[in-house]
């Protein structure tokens, strides 16, 4: 494979994951997808542009090259279903919408998607350990924002319109619950918007993985319903107007995050 992913290594004790933020496509994925899906209509689009404030912030970012259409990075390499009812797995077949993914008789082969699982979802994942690892071991403690988008309807995955602003903490078991009560504090005080904690999204594969308070790792996943930066149909335009006020309210949850563990670790 070339390059897989994008990594950003920097002085402070958080890391972000873009785990669903890659555009690039083998040729058996690209070679196979319905017409539908040849617009990547799945992705969460623009999300390195949105936290672009971040690095000078002094965060860690690593984000992905592939598309979830490949493999997707949010899910566990045995594939065990994360969510009750419709969701997508480790290899999608379907688009959020429920229609298949692939043109019938020409998804990867599993060989090829053995190939993807230690190519692609292995360095992701290997290069958040060693970050998180680092980290803990720099500061005695690491914070990991996962950091999605999604658009705001879609019938087929939930039941009406999606909140802003989705907090997931995999109902308090992947951080303290004082820190999800301080980030929900800034969603509910960001006027305009909308927010949930641990409602429709609780946090995928990497939340709960990694998120461990007990060691000392603190995990949340923010699943941003896409209307408020972007236009959520073709060509899913970055809109510069909706994303620079609800950059702010980025802004201030991470500053929160940090400001949190800061005051509950001494440093």
């Amino acid at each position: 494979m070339d390059k897989v992913l994008s990594f950003h290594q920097g002085r402070l004790p958080l890391l972000i994951s873009m785990p669903h933020a890659g555009l690039r496509l083998t040729d058996a994925v690209r070679d196979g997808l319905v017409d539908q899906a040849r617009s990547l209509p799945d992705t969460d689009w623009h999300i390195p542009q949105l936290y672009d404030f971040a690095r000078d912030m002094g965060v860690s970012v690593v984000a992905a090259e592939y598309s979830r259409f490949v493999i997707d990075l949010n899910r566990p390499d045995d594939d065990k279903p994360l969510y009750a009812g419709a969701t997508t797995g480790l290899y999608p077949a379907t688009l959020f919408d429920g229609e298949p993914l692939f043109k019938e008789g020409l998804e990867p082969t599993a060989e090829e998607r053995k190939t993807y699982l230690e190519a692609i979802w292995r360095p992701y994942h290997n290069t958040i350990r060693s970050e998180l690892d680092r980290l803990r071991q720099q500061f005695g403690y690491a914070l990991l924002w996962d950091a999605h988008s999604i658009r705001s309807l879609i019938p087929h995955l939930f039941d009406g319109k999606l909140p802003d602003f989705n907090l997931g903490t995999f109902n308090g078991a992947s951080c303290e619950p004082e820190l999800a009560e301080r980030l929900r504090g800034v969603c509910a005080a960001a006027q305009g918007y909308s927010h949930v904690l641990n409602g429709r999204f609780k946090g995928g594969h990497i939340t709960r993985h990694y998120g461990n308070p007990a060691q000392h790792i603190h995990a949340v996943q923010l699943e941003l319903a896409q209307h408020t930066y972007m236009e959520e149909r073709e060509p899913f335009a970055y809109r510069k107007d909706l994303a620079q006020p609800t950059q702010e309210v980025l802004r201030k949850l991470l500053e929160a995050l940090l400001a949190w563990g800061r005051e509950r670790y001494g440093r």
